[in-house]
Order: structure tokens, then sequence, then C-alpha cells
């Protein structure tokens, strides 16, 4: 009977099982399923007896359809183990390499969801990835070793960039809550030839590589929450890039951050911050928003005065290095300045955005706690005075200083043409231009051959060259001092502060008038004696302290109207060949009189064909406008 057997099996479960990893999982229709009280009898065990049972968990499952899906998620979660079957563990052959920048990381099948797995790892996020990179290695110029932290490691992937190519600069601490997570990370380092040290000091616990080329680097995994790991140690550079917003982190990283240090955080909840959910700014940040031509820049400027609100509260100020709104993600840089005098002139520069609805015209508020009588007359536009009703809106509070130091983007400008970084060189030489509110054609990158020249807009930098004399002939208090006085001229250079935000070239383009190329409008505000720049915000944004009134007024001088003249140049000759084909006209009418008086035959034939000639000029004549015929 085996063959009976066999076919039984063949026509009937394998046709409805679910396989796994070699396995079938058939249907069962034993009474180990609960059932609906609402059935009973032959009708209860025909309906709901039939189920699957999950070879990796305990679950019970009616439809097929259904099991195949939750073994897939086992399988996205990387839980292909079965509790149930003795012998080796299932391969792990779901994993996939990826590499970055000389990085190697092990990731899942669905690495790009983050609701549905523990190793999120999102490519996109290169550019983001690489600006971090490039502070943290600026702030390891400036003293060494530091100690930095990577609070949401998911993969490890930015901690292991961190780790191997700045090696004994920096000391890394990869953290993150979950335990599937800090798994992956240590193998992502052991795949990159790191040693592990897994939130202990014994050395029992410290895990090395075995064969092969070791690196004596070791990197710090920790498993616990990002609140909890801030509080408990110090750090000189934090970064902060949790699922969504960080303002539940900021009071944490700037409880123990060290003076002088450095805070990034990569916001990608831009459905509030770009005002497409503003109930949820209102919630998150505090701050009331409306959607504007420049919401990225006011997305910065919310984060930012989350910042260093956060930051007050600590008795700290801040300085901001760099503030980029992309597609996906906000990033912003900050350097931490302990003491109270710098925290509240942080707090000064969070003020209140006067918007008008109309035209598109901002203003900061002015300092100050008194209420004036009319808020309008601060905006430098008219248009409450010949528009109905209430014109504009308060927007904020919002971060009202600088969004960028140029000294310290162009030593980031430095770093990344040092380590080839060749997808982030556009965006900081546009952030430098930007910062000094300044064209390309002003710019000038320092190479590595000029690397004994980096002193930039009165910014102290240091160079290859004497970094290693500074380390061994100055001592501790030698290097705070240098980096002190790098402060100081930090502070003095934000005297010359770019404008505040930016005015879109088509938002403001007159209607039925061809604009003019965007790199010639800036040299004509630039004539007018204006200051100017493009913006990384907006590819057709200006930059410019020019006030709206007088940036429309030289966009509509500098315009040319839709339809040119080339129609009216085109009918005066039209004109010219009428008069020419009128006077041909009379002389061959003249002509053919004279000879049909000798020659009838002849004279007929002529008349007839001068006359239709005649005819075609005079139709043209009449078709012609009355100032052509006049002509």
């Amino acid at each position: 009977y085996g063959h009976k057997l066999h076919r039984h099996l063949q026509n009937l479960h394998w046709k409805i099982s679910v396989e796994f990893e070699g396995y079938r999982m058939c249907i069962c229709h034993l009474p180990c399923r609960l059932v609906k009280p609402n059935l009973v009898g032959d009708q209860t065990f025909s309906k709901m007896g039939a189920h699957y049972h999950c070879i990796i968990c305990s679950a019970t499952i009616a439809r097929r359809t259904d099991m195949i899906g939750h073994i897939n998620r086992h399988v996205n979660k990387g839980e292909t183990e079965s509790r149930f079957i003795t012998g080796t563990p299932a391969p792990k052959s779901s994993y996939q390499v990826l590499k970055e920048s000389d990085t190697d990381v092990r990731v899942l099948p669905n690495y790009s969801t983050p609701q549905k797995t523990d190793s999120y790892f999102n490519p996109k996020m290169k550019l983001n990835r690489q600006l971090i990179f490039c502070a943290l290695a600026v702030l390891a110029e400036e003293r060494k070793p530091i100690e930095c932290l990577d609070a949401f490691g998911a993969t490890g992937i930015m901690g292991l960039q961190w780790a191997k190519h700045l090696r004994s600069s920096v000391k890394v601490t990869i953290n993150d809550c979950n335990e599937n997570s800090v798994t992956m990370i240590q193998e992502n380092c052991h795949l990159n030839k790191m040693k592990v040290k897994l939130n202990t000091k014994e050395e029992n616990n410290d895990e090395a590589l075995g064969g092969g080329e070791q690196n004596t680097d070791t990197i710090e995994v920790t498993k616990m929450d990002a609140n909890v790991i801030m509080h408990m140690r110090s750090f000189d550079f934090i970064h902060l890039d949790p699922f969504g917003t960080s303002v539940n982190y900021l009071d944490s990283a700037f409880r123990n951050v060290r003076n002088l240090g450095i805070v990034s955080l990569t916001s990608t909840d831009i459905s509030s911050l770009y005002a497409k959910a503003q109930h949820v700014a209102l919630r998150h940040y505090g701050c009331n928003i409306v959607r504007t031509e420049y919401y990225r820049e006011l997305a910065a400027r919310i984060v930012i005065a989350a910042v260093a609100r956060a930051a007050a509260r600590c008795n700290k100020g801040i300085e901001v290095l760099l503030a980029v709104a992309l597609e996906h993600f906000v990033l912003v840089v900050v350097r931490v300045l302990r003491g109270p005098s710098p925290a509240d002139d942080s707090a000064k520069k969070v003020r209140y955005l006067i918007h008008c609805q109309w035209c598109e015209e901002r203003i900061f508020q002015k300092e100050g706690n008194m209420v004036e009588e009319n808020p309008y007359q601060q905006l430098p536009c008219d248009c409450h005075g010949s528009m109905p009703g209430k014109t504009a809106v308060v927007l904020g509070p919002l971060w009202s200083g600088a969004l960028f130091n140029t000294g310290f983007l162009r030593r980031m400008l430095f770093e990344a043409v040092q380590y080839g970084l060749d997808e982030t060189q556009p965006l900081l030489k546009t952030l430098v231009c930007e910062a000094e509110c300044t064209t390309l054609k002003n710019f000038s990158t320092h190479g590595p051959y000029d690397e004994n020249k980096q002193e930039e807009c009165g910014v102290y930098i240091k160079t290859p060259d004497t970094s290693a004399e500074s380390c061994v002939l100055h001592g501790k208090r030698k290097n705070n001092e240098v980096v002190r006085n790098a402060a100081k001229r930090q502070k003095s250079d934000n005297s010359a502060e770019h404008p505040a935000f930016y005015y879109n070239i088509h938002r403001h383009s007159i209607k039925g008038m061809n604009m003019p190329k965007l790199n010639k409008f800036l040299n004509y505000l630039s004539e007018a004696g204006y200051r100017v720049s493009r913006t990384h915000f907006d590819p057709m944004g200006v930059r410019t302290n020019a006030p709206l009134a007088q940036f429309k007024t030289i966009l509509m001088k500098y315009s040319t109207p839709t339809y040119t003249g080339g129609q009216a140049e085109d009918q005066v000759p039209a004109a010219a060949d009428t008069k020419s084909e009128d006077v041909e006209f009379l002389e061959d009418n003249k002509s053919g009189d004279a000879e049909f008086l000798e020659d009838n035959k002849s004279g007929d034939a002529e008349f007839l064909e001068d006359n239709k000639s005649g005819d075609t000029a005079t139709m043209f004549t009449n078709d012609c406008p009355i100032h052509c015929a006049a002509d």
C-alpha cells in the first residue's frame, strides 16, 4: 500500500501544503484549534477544524495564504530557526551584503521597510551619512581621541564608517535597544574585521576575530535606550537618527555632552516639518506653520529652535554649523557652548515670523516684549492697506540666526576631498557659497595640495602638517586654548550672517514675460548692490537681502515679452513688397494698353497676365493691416 499512500499525499496533502526550508507543513484536521461558540456539531468540525501549524512558532492558522504570509514575516525578521526540529539550524541564506564607502553590512531582504525589519538600512540616506562623517572628521582634527555615539545603530553602518576611516582618532559606541539589531551590529563588526566590546569592561567578554588580518580598532556595542546611555555617559559627538522626530531625545543629548562638542540630528518626519501635517508640527515642536515657498528652510529653523530650547534648559548654548533640508530628511549639526551666557544668547534668537499670505513677504518680529499697535507695519509690503481682511499670519517660534558656519563648511569640504567623497562635494560647495552669500564664480576650493593654507573667514583650521607638532609640543591646556580661540573666531565670524530665507524666481515671475536665466539674474541683483547667492533648499531659489519689491522690479526690468516684435518686423517687408507690386501693376497696365492698340491679340494675353498679378497685389494689400498699407 506504499504507492497508494504516496499517491494520496501527492494528490491531496502536498497540493495544499506550505513549504519552508525543505519541510512541508500539511493541513491538520485534529481538534487542536479553538472553535467559535456559535458553531456546533459536524458543521464545527468541517468548517473550523482544518488549520496549519507554524514550524517556527506555535501559531495555528486556518488559511493557506495567511500561513504563507506568516512564514514570510518570520523570514524577513530573520527568524528561520525552528523550535520543533532538532539538528543543525537553518542556513541564513536570506541575508544580503551591501557595501557603502568601503564598509560592508549584512541586512535582511526587507531592509528598506522600517516597520517590518529590525535592521533598517536606507540607501537614499548615503548623502546624510557622508555629511555627518565630514563633520566628525573636522572635530577629530581639533582634538583626539574623541568619544562619539551613534544612538540608533540599526545595522551599524554609520559607526563602522567612523571607526574604519578615522581609526584611532575616535572611540565609537553604537547603541540600539533591539536585541536583533545588536546581534546584527556585532556580525557586521566581524564582517569588517573590527573588535567588539559588548556592555562590559571585562576582558573575557571582548570578542575578537580569529584568523585573517585583524584590526586594533574596537567598537563598543550597547543595548539600552538612547536616553539612558546619554544620561549615563559623556560624549564629544552624538548623532541622533530615530524613526521620525528626535525631540524626545534632545534633553538627554544635551545633558552630558562635553563643552565644544557636536550634536547632530536627522529628522525624517518631513510630513509635519514640510507643513503637510500642521497639527503634528504643533504637537511635536510647539510651532505654528503654513505651507510657504520657503518651507524647507522653515523646517530647518523649526528643528533648530527645538534644539536651542532643549540646550537652554541644560544651561548650554548652540552655534549652528550646518542645516540641510532635502527630499527625505532634515539634518542639523550644532556645536555646544556650555554656560548660561551662551544659553541666553541662543534663546534670544528664537523668534516669531510675520508672513504675508498675498505676496509671500516675511520678516522676523523685533526683539522685545512690548506689544505693538500695528504689527503689519513691520512688513516691507503694503498688502494690508491695499487688500481686504487680514493678510498676514504669525509663524513660529523659529530660529532667527545663521544656518551655516563658513569656516566649518570649508573644513568639511576639505575632509570630503581628502576622503574621496565625491557625492558630497557639490552640495558642500553650494553650502559654502550660500553661507558667504556669493555665487559659484567667486568660489575657490582648496585642494589637498593647499593643506597649509586652511584659514578661512577668520576661523583657525588645523592642517595635517601642523597637527602632529601641536599634539607633541603643546599640552592639553595649550590645545584647549587653541580650541577656545577657534570658537571665539567662529563667534566673531557670525557678524556677517547670510540673509534669512530666499525667493523662488518662478513664483514671482510676471505673466506673459520671459524671465532671464538664473545666473544672469543673480548678476543683475549683484550689480544693483545686493548680496545674492543660490540655495540648496530650492534649485530655483535666490537668497538675497533685497526686499521683495526690489526683487520684482529687477525681475521685471530684465524680463522680455513672451510674444516679441518678430511679427511686426515681418509685416514691414510685406508692406514694401505690396508697394512694389502696386507700382509694377501700374506700369504693366500702361504697357498693356499701349500694346493693345498695336496688337490686339498679344495685348489681350499680356493684359490678362498683368491683370492677374495686379489682382494678387491688390488682395495682399487689403489683407495687410492699416499701418502696413500706410507704410
